[in-house]
């Protein structure tokens, strides 16, 4: 993950007395965006697929998914060292952007995958 830039490279005060606040490069902001998105993304697949084999239905299938949801937020997390400031904007880019947008992706494997094991 890109991180922000700091121009300066010292954390000083401007002459207002006011704290400056973090220049971030537009290029590694929409970088990281993508590398959320593609994560979770591929997640939710890899979830329904699991979700699909194990023979979840209803819901313990979505249960599951906001489990891997979680876990994933977890992993992006560390995956920036637990300094979410330094790659985004705010904590939320990191937690809820693309919660939600995966859960078409999970049913569709989920269900699909569920049909090949159990149903064929």
């Amino acid at each position: 993950m890109a991180g922000h830039d700091n121009l300066n490279g010292s954390t000083e005060k401007s002459s207002s007395g006011m704290d400056d606040l973090p220049n971030f490069n537009a290029e590694n902001m929409q970088n990281n965006m993508k590398v959320i998105l593609y994560s979770r993304t591929f997640m939710a697949i890899i979830g329904g697929v699991i979700a699909g084999i194990l023979g979840l239905t209803s819901l313990t299938g979505f249960i599951f998914y906001f489990l891997v949801m979680a876990i994933t937020s977890v992993a992006l997390t560390t995956k920036a060292k637990f300094s979410i400031h330094s790659y985004f904007d705010s904590w939320n880019r990191i937690v809820f952007d693309g919660f939600f947008g995966g859960l078409m992706s999970f049913v569709l494997f989920w269900t699909f995958a569920y049909d090949i094991v159990h149903i064929f």
